[in-house]
C-alpha cells in the first residue's frame, strides 16, 4: 500500500469523527503536511504513517523531533497564507496492520 492510500484511510476516519478537511498534501519551502483538517474551532494538521506489518518496526517510530519541528514551521506558513488565526494541534495518525490508530496533539517534552 502506498502514502496516497494510507492518506486516504487516514482522511476517511478523521471525516466519519466528524473532522472537516481542508487541504491534503499541503507543501511548503520545510516540507509536507499530509492532512489539514479543523476539529470544532481548532484546526488540526496530520501527519500520516502507515505499514503492513513490523517487519521494520512500527510506524510511529518514523515520527521524530526533526519532522514535527517542519511540521509547526509549515502549520505557521498555512495559517500566514490563508489569514486563518485559529489554536492549532500536531496530530498523528497511524494505518498499520487493518487498524487506525489517532495520537492527538503530539510533541515531545
Amino acid at each position: 500500500m502506498k502514502g496516497a492510500k494510507y492518506e486516504e484511510i487516514a482522511s476517511e476516519y478523521l471525516k466519519n469523527l466528524g473532522y472537516r478537511i481542508l487541504e491534503r498534501n499541503y507543501r511548503c519551502r520545510t516540507g509536507e503536511i499530509d492532512i489539514v483538517a479543523q476539529d470544532g474551532k481548532i484546526l488540526v494538521f496530520v501527519e500520516v504513517k502507515g505499514g503492513r506489518s513490523s517487519e521494520f518496526g512500527h510506524p510511529v517510530e518514523r515520527f521524530d523531533r526533526r519532522k514535527l519541528s517542519r511540521i509547526i514551521e509549515c502549520a505557521y506558513t498555512f495559517m500566514e497564507r490563508k489569514k486563518i488565526e485559529l489554536p492549532f494541534r500536531i496530530d498523528l495518525v497511524v494505518v498499520f496492520e487493518g487498524s487506525v490508530e489517532h495520537y492527538k496533539n503530539v510533541g515531545f517534552d
